[in-house]
């Protein structure tokens, strides 16, 4: 649910208990949030907290999935790395998620690309969407 939606509801039923949750969660809730495709190739800055240190992190790769909506949508991005497939799952609209690069687009015809799991090599590659 976007942000206009959320506010609508609101001041449609303003003492809903349901608006009171969209109320904290709105103020949660990316004014912009990154423009993520599924089968695209993305970067994506993530905040690491190591004790007292602040660090970002990078973690390149294929958007697989997309799932949910409003403050808990959630995107999931796979690499390889050293032989060994990786995956994360990324929360859209949490504050540790600092920035989302998109690195090339991605040709596809599904909405989730689960498939890849079981794929090596050059056949687990997505192809680049040209224009």
């Amino acid at each position: 649910m976007d942000l206009a939606k959320a506010e609508k509801l609101i001041s449609q039923n303003p003492d809903c208990a349901y608006a009171a949750l969209l109320r904290t969660a709105k103020d949660s809730m990316k004014e912009a949030p990154p423009k993520i495709v599924i089968g695209s190739t993305v970067r994506v800055h993530v905040k690491i907290r190591e004790g007292e240190r602040e660090r970002v992190q990078v973690f390149e790769g294929t958007v697989i999935a997309r799932r949910g909506s409003g403050i808990s949508e959630t995107f999931t991005v796979r690499r390889i790395s050293y032989g060994v497939g990786v995956e994360r799952v990324f929360p859209l609209h949490s504050p540790n998620v600092v920035k989302v690069e998109l690195v090339r687009l991605g040709k596809v015809r599904r909405a989730k690309l689960y498939y890849l799991r079981g794929r090596v090599g050059k056949a687990a590659k997505v192809k680049q969407k040209l224009g």
